[in-house]
């Protein structure tokens, strides 16, 4: 009798969860957790292979070429690319490393509850399909987590491009010294305000920036003397 008994508990146990479980089973994935995701791609935190899609492998190329290209644009300098990137590669590290800990943690833990509850099965009626139930639950829960480590993450990236373009534009106005050593120049070499890369070279030792930072100043320079040019002369009244 006890048997059949314990049967019918199962079968009633499963009847009433039914339409729960279809309910469970028909909700999509977290639109947050989805732009992390993205977000994390296209700053190459992490890879397509942490979500298995195509789509993700996609995202990874456009949004590091984005990413690459924007960034350079405002930095301008090597060395401040070179920053950067190091500085990049300390927060994916890092990341990796938790996400590792963290899948790690979750997989044991659900397979601790598994477990458990399949020992108890044994003597109480606990179906199959509750038992997954149960695990599905303690997953999502454990989703907190997953989202907050890449809240996170997404953070110190956001922050570390904030305050390495921040302190780029600091550096854009040069000391008075050095705009009157470039200034000079343009203005001795006005037929042909190219210098040539030994030239660069040379102002960029003498002013203290990067040949790059020259070649940028002399582009500058050169449009708005253009611009100047084309205005017509003010009367003194």
């Amino acid at each position: 009798m006890r048997p059949v008994l314990y049967e019918i508990l199962k079968e009633m146990k499963e009847r009433t969860g039914l339409s729960h479980r279809n309910h469970m089973d028909n909700d999509g994935p977290d639109p947050q957790l989805i732009r992390l995701d993205n977000m994390l791609i296209a700053e190459g935190i992490c890879g397509p292979e942490k979500l298995g899609s195509v789509v993700g492998n996609a995202a990874l190329t456009s949004g590091l070429n984005a990413a690459s290209s924007s960034t350079g644009s405002e930095m301008g300098s090597p060395n401040d690319n070179a920053e950067y990137r190091n500085k990049l590669a300390s927060i994916r590290s890092s990341y990796q490393s938790d996400m590792a800990e963290y899948q790690e943690n979750r997989e044991s833990f659900t397979k601790h509850v598994r477990d458990l509850l399949l020992n108890q099965a044994a003597i109480r009626p606990i179906t199959g399909e509750q038992v997954e139930k149960t695990v599905r639950i303690i997953e999502g829960k454990l989703g907190s987590v997953e989202m907050q480590l890449k809240q996170t993450s997404c953070e110190h990236v956001m922050l570390l491009r904030s305050r390495t373009l921040d302190a780029r534009r600091k550096r854009r106005n040069f000391p008075k010294p050095s705009t009157q050593v470039l200034t000079d120049y343009f203005y001795a070499h006005l037929a042909n305000p190219y210098p040539s890369e030994e030239a660069k070279e040379e102002l960029a030792r003498k002013c203290g920036i990067t040949v790059s930072q020259v070649s940028n100043w002399f582009g500058n320079k050169r449009i708005r003397y253009k611009k100047n040019m084309g205005k017509p002369p003010s009367s003194d009244s």
